[in-house]
Parts: C-alpha cells; structure tokens; sequence
C-alpha cells in the first residue's frame, strides 16, 4: 500500500437528519490500494458515511479528504470516486457494451477511445465478448460486474460499493466475494465495501470498521477484530460469542471482567461435566451446541461434524457435558491486544 496521502480521510465526520444523529463523529483513514469494508447493521451510518463520500450527502459538520484535497462541498461528479449500488442500475435498452460505455460518452469521450476502454472495462472483470448482450440476458452476478465495469471504465482513485451482492443467492454471492477480491487486486485501485454481513467483510477485506449506532467501535484487519473484539458488540455481531461477565465470569474464568470465548475454539466431552446440552442444531458441516452452564452462563459450542451423522447428534441433547478451552482464546473486552 502507498505511504503517501491516503485514498480517503474523514475528519469529525457528522451528520443528523432532523433530531435524528445518523453519524455521530467519526475520523477514519483509508489507504491507497486498500479494500476496505464498514460492516454493521442497518441504522449503524455506514451507508450514510458512504453517501458522504460519494458526495450524495452533505456532512453537518466534518472535512472529507480525497487524495489530500479537501472535497467535503464538491459535487458528486467532480469526486474522483464511482459508485456500485445493489440495484446495478443499467440501461435495459442498452447493451452491455453500450452500458459500459455511458459515462464516457457523456464526457465526450472520443467514440474510439471509449470502445476501447469499455472493451478493456469488460475484460478485467472477466467478461470479454459479452459486450453485444443486453443486460436481461445476463445473470445476476455477470450483471452486478458490468456494473463494476462501467464504474471502472472512468478510472476512479476510489470505488464505493454499496451492498452490491445483496441481491444474489448465496452461492452466487460467495463466488462474486472471491472474484470482487481478484479484480481489486488487478486493478489495483481503492475499493470501499459497505455490508451488513459478516462473512463477506471477513472474506474480502484488508482492514474493516465496525459500526455501531453511528460510531466506529472498531478498526482492524479481519483477524483483529474477529479475534480481539473491542467491544461487547463486536464479539456478538462480528461472528457468533460467548460472552461471560459477572458470577459466571468469576467462576469460569476467576477474575472480574468481560470475556469472549468464539464457540469453534471450546471444545465439549461427554460425561459428568460443567454443563447440559440444551439444544442441538445440525447444520451440514458443522454442528452447534447450545449448552447451558451451572455457572449460570449459556454458550454455542462448534464442532465439525465427525460423529456418525445426525440421529446420533439430537440424541445428545439434556446431556451433560464438560466445556473446556485454552487461555490464549479467552479475551477480556476493551482491552487493547496489540501486540
């Protein structure tokens, strides 16, 4: 990544619709070259801050850095910023190739040129010869990537993304997760993804800001805030926590505090135990144990499903278990673990 300006800079960052503070100040760097998401739920400002970068909102109060200049009353279109929405937006009577091409024909680009590019558009997101379909004629992924393609076609600093796989099935959309990644790292260029889900933050990202109620309650790589969450919030909605405070803290872990133990790392042994299965959910790969704990506590336990299939495992619920785990995978929260 480069060591110069950095592609974004947001600096007291506010905005409030009426009584309503929908972004409650927030300062955030975003380097060049980076594929950065802001994960949270619906409500948490990150498709607000989004906005405010594209130029789409005013900030109420706050300064928006491009590349070092200050665009924070620009215009969306004097921005060197494109935007990818999850409705894809294309032309239906265009072709895909006409599609691709818009933006520069309405810079008056030369009609050699912008063919040209657009053809060029195509191929990096890995549709060459596609160009003479319409778009009704394409599946939801390869029309989520000519959208990609015409937004790359201008040569953006920075793509802003807005839940552009919100609208395709699953399988589809951990494929489009693995091929956005790629073409990022070919293209080279800044990449901002706003997601309300979990598992696409985690897949793509080099770094991701948590949000929570029109804050940012963390900034991390994908393993950071994963496996050293700052907040209660972010053990629970980054993944699947167990947290444990209070007498159940004290009894588990024997100190006071907050901690966070991620079910795949407890592992659970039949027999006289610490605990009683009270729920067994089989879900393919692995299954989950809901177990309550005579300290008083609930936890969700994940194992890969290694047992005989699943007749065996239901029969394991109202069974008593011992739930175990190692030290270095108990973080107490909001307390910094950079090493």
């Amino acid at each position: 990544m480069s060591t110069t300006e950095p592609a974004i800079a947001l600096s007291g960052l506010r905005k409030t619709f009426g009584a309503v503070e929908a972004v409650a100040g927030i300062d955030l760097e975003i380097a060049d070259g980076e594929f950065f998401s802001m994960l949270g739920p619906s409500g948490s400002g990150k498709t607000t801050v989004l906005r405010m970068i594209a130029g789409f909102e005013l900030p109420t109060a706050g300064t928006v850095w491009l590349s070092g200049r200050d665009v924070t009353r620009q215009a969306p279109y004097e921005r060197d910023v494109n935007t990818v929405f999850q409705d894809y937006a294309l032309f239906p009577h265009l072709s895909v190739l006409e599609n691709v091409e818009y933006g520069l024909k309405v810079r008056k680009v030369a009609r050699r040129e912008r063919r040209a590019r657009a053809e060029a558009a195509l191929e990096s997101v890995r549709l060459p010869g596609f160009g003479g379909r319409k778009p009704s004629a394409m599946s939801g992924g390869q029309r989520q990537r000519v959208a990609l393609a015409r937004a790359l076609v201008n040569r953006p600093r920075v793509l802003l993304l807005d839940e552009p796989l919100g609208a395709l099935d699953l399988k589809l959309r951990e494929q489009m997760q693995v091929e956005l990644k790629q073409i990022q790292r070919d293209v080279g260029i800044t990449f901002v993804f706003v997601t309300h889900d979990q598992d696409e933050a985690l897949t793509m990202s080099d770094r991701v800001a948590v949000f929570d109620s029109g804050r940012i309650a963390q900034v991390g790589t994908p393993e950071e805030v994963y496996e050293h969450p700052a907040t209660p919030f972010v053990a629970g909605f980054v993944g699947t926590s167990n947290l444990l405070r209070g007498d159940a803290a004290r009894q588990l872990i024997g100190r006071e505090g907050t901690f966070s133990v991620r079910p795949e790392k407890i592992e659970l042994t039949e027999g006289a135990g610490n605990g009683t299965v009270a729920e067994v959910i089989y879900a393919g790969p692995v299954t989950r144990f809901v177990v309550d704990l005579d300290a008083g506590a609930r936890m969700v336990v994940v194992e890969q499903n290694r047992r005989t299939g699943k007749s065996t495992l239901s029969q394991m619920r109202g069974k008593r278990v011992q739930l175990t785990w190692q030290d270095e995978h108990v973080i107490e929260i909001g307390v910094n673990h950079a090493s």
